[in-house]
């Protein structure tokens, strides 16, 4: 066992195995907290209408509990249809049925989280232990998220106040000097609700697998430059103000710094695939956003909701010569601090006829903010920064984009077991000294009952997507002239509820992607050339058969083709074909639970850096996690303690990247009052 506090596990075990003869108590800890929707785009649970005609997902508070999430990416990383790949940037991107994570709206409570930049996310520093449910809407969504979504929509949805006064605290240690330590407090009195959370963690970085083999770059053990620190804070108010209206406001904040581990290889080890290491830093991050929400139950049949929302994000970014990481005089290095910022806001009406349906009419209008400043360091006079030498140069850079949309919904599902969603949403992107661009995207779907528990469903939707501002604008490589992508997505489901409080999915899905934005080697410059298909299907099964026993499993099938005009591709790389999921939970009579969890990765391929292209398969995976967790003092306390990759498997999700081995951890949890 790898440099791991022998004294706390043997504390650990202890507890769990003394702990058989206690009494027996609730495995699912007393509910605390409820659901803040005010800022939720579509609120869940209101009726039957535009989430049964396409595929939704829900993660909750308790499935986060059992498999021990500590972040977003770890939280969503066994859902169907969904690949989480740490790759060159060193940052988990999350990739849904094909598409990259800038393909994919992230919400959190209607504020919207991806990049004003490069239109992705990072999973890493989002904390969980605010969130009360994360709902994820696959490609063909409610027109009401607007642009952007073309692979689907991830809205995390935080907890809310209880009545009376709760609060919990929790810590916890693993290998290579690991510590998390998190807090929550809410409550609820007659008209105000309220939750508060905060969590800091901080490890030396993620131990490699014992089979993993030194190279040049990388010697085992510790993972280089992989140390992370962070700290979060987290704040909701809601206020009822009358039987009619409600109102409630936001407070996010993320601050820590975090290393991004290098190639194990330089390009003289492999020079068709690999690629030289880059020795780079995040050494401050600094994240903020905030929204004030209000709704309104009105006279008759109409309801009207909306939110103001600002999100800013700062970053300190270094690149270094070498795996020292003290001098930048070499030719790429640079120093850099960018600033993203968007702000906007969000109204809908509803109008609920009853018999004849109900429409939703949303309105929303935001502008994006990018600002970079810094110094880099060229080459001079050729060379390469080697016998030419270097010179270093200062740049600042402020660009800006606005996004206006306009979407009308319909819901019919009074008629039972049929029901309609018809949608149209019409977007207006305003570029900065590049002209003005505009398009629409579309939801057609239904849903039939043909038996009691048996539903069938189907759906067609065009999406799009603006391009982003480093596609737009970045130095070299940008193309101002870049267009919309669109992509027109077809899906069509079985859901069977089965005897024993089980169900069954299958779920079929086919998306043609049109003028997708993509890097060109030749010319080394943004273009709409590309066109991808992607099609599969994700079967989903689960089970609660005995009350004591949860079992859930998953399979998805991704076959991808690239139709691009003249492409040398077949598949597009780095998008698994087969992707295997199982979970299950035991709860025994004396207060102990037992979780585990199993992912097969299969079948996915990554191309040379330079033409013509050859092609690599990387190697297939399996992890395994498991998790015990014994409640004591009536459900009050709680002691983990947990392995993930049990068997210590060495994987990548990336060429040349590779990911942690075994890695133990255990932890308290004490429910304060």
């Amino acid at each position: 066992m790898k440099r791991f506090t022998r004294s706390f596990v043997v504390f650990m075990v202890s507890g769990i195995w003394m702990a058989f003869g206690v009494p027996v108590y609730s495995q699912t800890p007393h509910s605390q907290t409820d659901i803040y929707t005010l800022g939720e785009v579509v609120v869940t649970g209101e009726r039957d209408g535009v989430e049964s005609i396409g595929t939704v997902r829900e993660i909750t508070a308790e499935d986060i509990r059992n498999k021990n999430a500590r972040t977003l990416d770890e939280a969503l990383e066994l859902l169907p249809g969904l690949d989480i790949r740490t790759g060159t940037d060193g940052v988990p991107r999350v990739n849904l049925r094909g598409f990259r994570s800038r393909h994919v709206l992230l919400l959190i409570d209607g504020i919207p989280f991806n990049s004003t930049f490069d239109g992705q996310f990072d999973p890493s520093i989002i904390p969980v232990e605010n969130i009360a449910k994360i709902k994820v809407s696959y490609g063909n969504h409610s027109v009401l998220y607007g642009q952007g979504g073309l692979g689907g929509v991830k809205n995390l949805i935080t907890k809310k106040g209880k009545e009376g006064l709760h609060s919990t605290v929790s810590g916890e240690v693993g290998e290579e000097d690991r510590y998390l330590g998190r807090f929550s407090l809410s409550g609820a009195r007659e008209n105000l609700d309220f939750f508060v959370s905060g969590s800091a963690s901080e490890r030396d970085g993620y131990p490699l697998s014992d089979d993993f083999k030194a190279t040049s770059q990388e010697d085992g053990d510790l993972r280089e430059n992989s140390d992370r620190e962070s700290k979060n804070l987290f704040a909701n108010i809601g206020f009822d103000l009358n039987d009619k209206w409600k109102a409630g406001v936001i407070v996010n904040s993320l601050k820590g710094e975090f290393g991004k581990p290098p190639s194990t290889l330089k390009k003289s080890d492999d020079p068709l695939f690999a690629k030289n290491p880059k020795f780079i830093r995040v050494e401050d991050y600094e994240g903020l956003s905030a929204q004030a929400s209000v709704s309104s139950d009105l006279p008759g049949p109409m309801d009207i909701r909306g939110w103001f929302f600002i999100d800013q994000f700062d970053e300190d970014e270094n690149r270094y010569d070498d795996n020292n990481y003290n001098s930048m005089n070499n030719s790429g290095s640079y120093e850099k601090d960018t600033r993203t910022r968007i702000q906007g806001g969000t109204l809908q009406t509803i109008v609920d006829l009853e018999n004849p349906g109900l429409f939703t009419l949303g309105l929303s209008a935001e502008r994006q903010e990018f600002e970079s400043e810094g110094i880099i360091v060229e080459a001079a006079g050729g060379g390469g920064g080697k016998g030419g030498g270097t010179t270093t140069r200062a740049f600042d850079n402020e660009w800006d984009v606005q996004v206006y949309t306009a979407s009308i919904e319909y819901e019919f599902y009074k008629m039972n077991p049929f029901g309609l969603v018809l949608g149209y949403s019409h977007s207006w992107f305003n570029k900065e000294n590049s002209g003005d661009d505009n398009e629409g995207g579309f939801l057609i779907g239904a849903h039939y009952d043909i038996l009691e528990n048996t539903r069938i469903r189907g759906s067609f939707a065009r999406k799009i997507r603006f391009p982003s501002i480093r596609q737009l604008y970045e130095e070299d490589s940008g193309n101002p002239d870049l267009t919309a992508e669109k992509s027109y997505n077809y899906e069509i489901g079985i859901e069977q509820k089965l005897p024993g409080n089980s169900s069954i999915a299958l779920t079929g899905f086919l998306v043609d992607a049109k003028d997708y934005i993509e890097k060109i080697v030749s010319a080394d410059r943004f273009q709409n050339n590309d066109e991808y298909r992607f099609r599969g299907f994700e079967l989903t099964a689960e089970t609660h058969f005995w009350n004591k026993l949860m079992l859930r499993a998953g399979y998805t099938f991704l076959d991808t083709e690239d139709r691009s005009p003249g492409t040398e591709k077949e598949e597009l790389q780095y998008r698994p074909e087969h992707k295997f999921t199982v979970e299950a939970k035991y709860d025994f009579a004396f207060a102990l639970s037992a979780y585990m969890n199993i992912m097969y990765v299969a079948d996915q391929y990554y191309y040379s850096g330079s033409t013509p292209l050859l092609k690599r398969e990387l190697n297939d995976y399996a992890l395994m996690n498991i998790k015990l967790d014994q409640a004591l003092l009536k459900d009050r306390l709680h002691l983990y303690l947990g392995v993930d990759n049990l068997f210590d498997k060495d994987y990548e999700e990336a060429y040349a990247f590779p990911q942690a081995g075994r890695t133990v951890y255990g932890g308290v949890e004490f429910r304060l009052w």
